[in-house]
């Protein structure tokens, strides 16, 4: 038997190409839901209020002190029996994004906190509309210092989507441990999924050191 057989190999490549387009839809799907979901939950957090800025904390410890296997086994498994259902697909995306909209959450609440109070001053003596403030002062100093931590957990989003074959949710994971129970040859499936993971990784790391740079550059 051969160490690593590359005619398998190229056989089984189109399957799990077609496996990762659900991949890379939950990533991005899920990220994008997770980039708006954590600036609002790092809003509400900063809240003068202490009845929304403290159950708005509250959730977003609960989210982060416990394990995403575990919130897309209540979405997927658990609501139903409370009238939501959702696809396995559906509950993947929502999921991950309301897990990591919580990180996300911190990493703004971070940037918004770095912001010269200056600025926060400024925008109150002009009298501008919370929306425009943040929109046109605010968040564009913000988003510079916190832009890495941000890719970094798109990344991380990526390398958890295996978890969620968990809930039957075919991606490119669990589509090469089916084609390993099927034919019992491992190797070349979880080998191309690793290089997979890996060049999609070094891409997505490579896109944000770009935006990093261009709002370097838009800042001078």
């Amino acid at each position: 038997m051969n160490f690593f057989d590359w005619d398998f190999a190229l056989s089984i490549l189109p399957d799990l190409l077609k496996a990762s387009l659900n991949t890379l839809l939950i990533t991005f799907a899920g990220f994008a839901i997770a980039i708006v979901v954590g600036l609002l939950l790092a809003i509400a957090r900063r809240s003068r209020h202490l009845w929304l800025s403290w159950p708005v904390a509250g959730l977003i410890e609960f989210i982060r002190s416990t394990p995403l296997l575990i919130q897309v086994y209540f979405l997927f498994y658990v609501f139903p029996n409370y009238g939501l259902n959702l696809t396995a697909l559906q509950a993947g995306i929502l999921g991950i994004a309301l897990h990591y909209a919580c990180y996300t959450a911190e990493v703004y609440r971070a940037g918004l906190d770095a912001v010269p109070r200056g600025q926060w001053e400024a925008v109150t003596a002009l009298n501008m509309a919370p929306l425009s403030a943040y929109r046109q002062i605010i968040l564009p100093q913000a988003l510079r210092p916190i832009l890495p931590a941000l890719g970094n957990y798109l990344v991380a989003m990526l390398k958890d989507t295996p978890v969620l074959s968990a809930i039957t949710v075919v991606e490119i994971m669990q589509q090469a441990k089916n084609i390993g129970s099927e034919s019992f040859r491992y190797l070349e499936p979880i080998t191309l999924v690793g290089l997979f993971f890996l060049a999609l990784s070094l891409v997505l790391a490579w896109c944000v050191r770009r935006m990093e740079d261009r709002l370097e550059v838009t800042a001078r």
